[in-house]
């Protein structure tokens, strides 16, 4: 590794003390809290898991997981300390860390608990976590149901050092919406950047059966029935259609709505969505605004009306003339390239397409502590994905952009060699 190197983690996730808001949200809202039990169990399977940690909130009720396996066994809440040392093992500079479990708590319907939970949260990193800013970057979670409060809320977070907030990636509104301009005028203007991750908001707390704790329960079943065709169908199109729809959304939402036009200086970073579907998308929204070669630009296509005069055919339309009307300055791949980052664990797909997406718009992270992430195992990863990567190319995905984004430039100190 190049001495210049500097490996930074676009996806870590900061594990919250389990009674962080029933002990911290205003009392009359400390019923309807994020909060956390841990039970232990005869193992499963020969071997396997024993404690358990089952999360309590709305539309999440029950949602349940076995215990990270740390080096050591333990669960690192809130201690900074061990996050570093965790990060040392791991070959890891700096991490731009999520919430954890709070992220099912942190964006619903209800405006007061939503905003009231991400206060908590953001004091919380404020008094625990300032004095390890040169290490970790931790996100401020913002909801965005009420776009005043949103505005404030940005203001303190970034008065306090944050570099990047956190908004949810089922918006209550679409991105591309006039509402939001406040949030982005806010941001850009605070100098904090915005990250979306995968899995946040549409909670509604008064339907759970809408709620994302239907897809859990799906999953279960799906692995635990036999193998056959459907399954396998089944498997596929989640995997590589349903999961891919969301961070398209975003991307496409917010260069319709020229955000990033008429806020150049502010980068959106979507993280923990892989970035293999990047190159499909770029290509095909160049696609939507040109008329290919042997196109014909006059081909007509609608309902002609005979009740109507010929020149006037409300219902016809030259097809191809949409085409022509991308309103903005800069090609939707220019923007991309510009200020958009997608982050990505095991991905060699989106490394091989680096030249398609641009360099900048993909960043690696580890997803630690999370079992699905690549932490324990993130040297390996980067030796084997980035072997025949040339040195610059590597260096601006594992930590350059990230590390130039957020301030982490030069090399960080840490005890690892």
């Amino acid at each position: 590794m190049s001495e210049k190197e500097v490996v930074v983690s676009a996806d870590g996730h900061i594990l919250e003390p389990t009674d962080l808001f029933v002990t911290r949200l205003p009392r009359h809202l400390r019923d309807r809290a994020v909060w956390e039990d841990d039970f232990e169990i005869e193992p499963l399977v020969d071997g396997g898991a024993r404690i358990f940690r089952r999360l309590h909130t709305s539309g999440f009720e029950g949602w349940t997981i076995s215990r990270y396996r740390q080096t050591s066994g333990r669960m690192p809440e809130g201690d900074p300390d061990r996050i570093l040392e965790d990060l040392d093992l791991d070959g890891v500079d700096a991490g731009v860390m999520h919430p954890n479990l709070s992220l099912f708590g942190l964006y619903s319907d209800d405006h007061e608990l939503s905003m009231a939970h991400a206060r908590v949260y953001n004091d919380y990193i404020i008094e625990r976590f300032t004095p390890y800013f040169s290490r970790l970057a931790p996100t401020a979670p913002v909801p965005i149901t009420d776009v005043d409060d949103a505005v404030a809320e940005i203001e303190r977070v970034a008065a306090a050092g944050f570099r990047g907030i956190l908004l949810p990636a089922i918006p209550p509104q679409p991105y591309h919406s006039a509402d939001f301009e406040p949030v982005w005028a806010a941001a850009q203007h605070n100098g904090v950047h915005v990250f979306f991750h995968c899995a946040t908001g549409g909670v509604k707390v008064k339907d759970p059966d809408s709620s994302t704790l239907r897809t859990v329960m799906q999953m279960a079943d799906q692995v635990n029935r036999p193998m056959d065709g459907k399954l396998a169908s089944q498997r596929m199109m989640t995997q590589c259609v349903y999961n891919t729809i969301n961070p398209q959304q975003i991307i496409i939402d917010l260069l319709s709505g020229g955000v990033p036009e008429r806020y150049p200086d502010l980068h959106f970073s979507l993280i923990e969505f892989n970035a293999h579907w990047l190159a499909s998308l770029v290509g095909a929204m160049e696609k939507a605004w040109m008329t290919g070669i042997g196109q014909d630009a006059d081909w007509w296509l609608g309902y002609w009306d005979d009740s109507r005069a010929p020149d006037d055919q409300p219902k016809m339309a030259r097809m191809f003339r949409m085409n022509e009307r991308w309103p903005y300055p800069l090609r939707p791949s220019e923007y991309v390239r510009r200020q958009f980052h997608v982050s990505f664990s095991d991905d060699p797909v989106a490394v091989a397409c680096r030249h398609i997406t641009g360099v900048s718009t993909i960043v690696w992270g580890s997803d630690y502590p999370h079992a699905e992430g690549t932490f324990r195992g993130s040297q390996e990863l980067i030796a084997t994905q980035f072997a025949d990567v040339p040195s610059a190319e590597r260096a601006a995905i594992l930590g350059g952009t990230m590390g130039r984004l957020l301030g982490f430039e030069a090399p960080v100190a840490s005890s690892r060699t």
